[in-house]
């Protein structure tokens, strides 16, 4: 992995930030903040970016490349489209990284570190607004892509299990013939 210092909050990187979809919502000033805990990682094709267990509070936004995402090495997703989260449950459930995810060629993302967003808590009234406004907007960002998740994983299911309704009534025809034809042979006899 190659990774940059935290960012600055200059109008370009603010600009950038801008055009990734899911933080289109975010105020300058948010944005300013995101940068200031962000990191640009690179990872080689096979790289894992993140290990199943493991505990930490970096948040990724895919900014080129893919990144499969396996569960005890098998694969349960890819994610390959510019601006997508990944690594957003164990901010928010506070429980270990519940999957691996690694870099399908060679792959670039923000990784945002949550935890650093508390420096900001320490100060002003203002300062504190911010950070719950910060910290709102994050969740938000969440929900959104755990609902998109959500249905994407509930049209699946509903795919496999018509799938395996259709494999049951193959299964029940084909021992009903099986067994109409042994009851022919026996009855000739």
């Amino acid at each position: 992995m190659i990774e940059s210092k935290y960012l600055k909050d200059n109008i370009q990187n603010i600009q950038k930030l801008m055009s990734i979809p899911a933080l289109k919502h975010f105020e300058t000033r948010n944005l300013a903040k995101i940068l200031r805990l962000s990191k640009i990682r690179e990872y080689d094709d096979g790289e894992l970016i993140i290990k199943e267990g493991d505990i930490d509070p970096w948040l990724y936004f895919l900014l080129a490349g893919r990144v499969v995402i396996k569960k005890k090495g098998i694969e349960i997703s890819r994610i390959s489209t510019v601006g997508e989260i990944f690594g957003e449950m164990r901010i928010i459930d506070d429980e270990a990284r519940s999957a691996d995810v690694y870099a399908d060629g060679h792959t670039i993302c923000l990784a945002v570190n949550t935890a650093a967003h508390q420096k900001y808590s320490t100060g002003s009234s203002t300062d504190k607004e911010e950070t719950l406004d910060f910290i709102l907007l994050l969740y938000r960002i969440f929900a959104e892509y755990m609902s998109a998740r959500l249905r994407l994983t509930n049209t699946e299911l509903m795919k496999a299990k018509m799938e395996a309704g259709k494999l049951r009534k193959m299964i029940r025809e084909k021992m009903g013939t099986a067994k109409t034809k042994t009851k022919k042979k026996s009855s000739s006899k």
